[in-house]
């Protein structure tokens, strides 16, 4: 079941936050939406510009549909993360998303406002969300490779003008996180204080969190026994930081690389002790499964269980 993003963040805010996961693939979809019905619990089913180049916009969002379908107490809206002009005018313009990023994070101040506000004039015509970010946050991921030296926090000073002169509906902040496996190579981790100063700020306005994938150091062993070469230096958010980011408005939480950590180990084990096997659906439904379980967590430590009942 489609949900509206205003209803959803309203209804989440300070009180538990919405997984917002990054799919590529069938598998990923099919056990994201098997997981969100078993566990009562709604999510936001995201595409990046790398995943629309590598398997298709059309071909994701039809399997979203079909997924909808076969899950239907499942209950979620799709969003476009991190786009540019061109994939958010694409995706408003398809009528298939509820909610678009525009990342202009990288400019000048002047520039993402400008940016920013062109993608929300189009978006808000079709009553689609739109997602900003201000503050840039290091790591490597899909097509976003920025070192840590050019990452930079949000400044509270400026999300109040930012967000007047947008007028976007959601906002990514920098708070220590990053792309990818290595998030807190300083390990100072979430900046509270400025989550802090923001939510004071802006009240009530639900805030993004990018990078919030745990990056279990027990994947990182297994996929490296299985013929990996992944670093032992590889650091996600700590479990107990992100349930305290909930308190300070922080709605959305992006997870991607643990689901690819855990797609690697899955891979790299099976074939490793199974060498005479080559059949795509066996590792497949393995994943499906693991999957399942990892999102089922996920949900629970965010408090998101039980919450879908109440939009059905």
């Amino acid at each position: 079941m489609l949900i509206s993003p205003k209803v959803l963040y309203d209804n989440c805010y300070g009180k538990y936050a919405i997984p917002a996961v990054n799919v590529f693939t069938m598998e990923q979809i099919h056990a994201l939406f098997r997981s969100g019905q078993k566990a009562n619990a709604p999510f936001i089913v995201q595409i990046t510009p790398v995943a629309r180049e590598y398997a298709n916009s059309n071909i994701l969002l039809s399997i979203i549909e079909a997924a909808s379908k076969l899950y239907p107490k499942a209950v979620y809206f799709v969003h476009l993360d991190h786009g540019n002009e061109q994939h958010a005018f694409d995706a408003i313009e398809s009528n298939n998303y509820d909610s678009v990023m525009i990342d202009a994070s990288h400019d000048n101040f002047e520039t993402n406002v400008k940016r920013t506000k062109a993608v929300v004039r189009k978006a808000h015509k079709k009553s689609i969300f739109v997602e900003a970010e201000l503050g840039v946050l290091s790591g490597i991921e899909d097509d976003i490779s920025i070192d840590e030296k050019l990452a930079r926090y949000t400044q509270p000073s400026m999300v109040e003008s930012f967000v007047n002169e947008t007028n976007c509906d959601t906002l990514a902040v920098a708070v220590g996180t990053s792309h990818g496996v290595y998030k807190f190579q300083d390990g100072d981790g979430i900046q509270f204080d400025i989550l802090k100063e923001i939510q004071n700020i802006l009240p009530e306005f639900p805030i993004v969190l990018h990078g919030g994938s745990a990056v279990n150091i027990e994947e990182i062993n297994r996929i490296n026994k299985s013929g990996g070469n992944l670093s032992h230096r590889a650091t996600g958010v700590s479990p107990k930081e992100i349930v305290k980011s909930i308190s300070y408005g922080v709605c959305k939480i992006n997870i991607a690389t643990d689901l690819r950590l855990l797609w690697t180990r899955i891979h790299r084990e099976f074939f490793k002790n199974s060498p005479e096997l080559f059949d795509p659906i066996v590792p497949g439904k393995f994943y499906m499964k693991e999957f399942e379980k990892f999102m089922i967590s996920k949900f629970e430590l965010l408090g998101a269980c039980g919450k879908a009942d109440k939009f059905i």
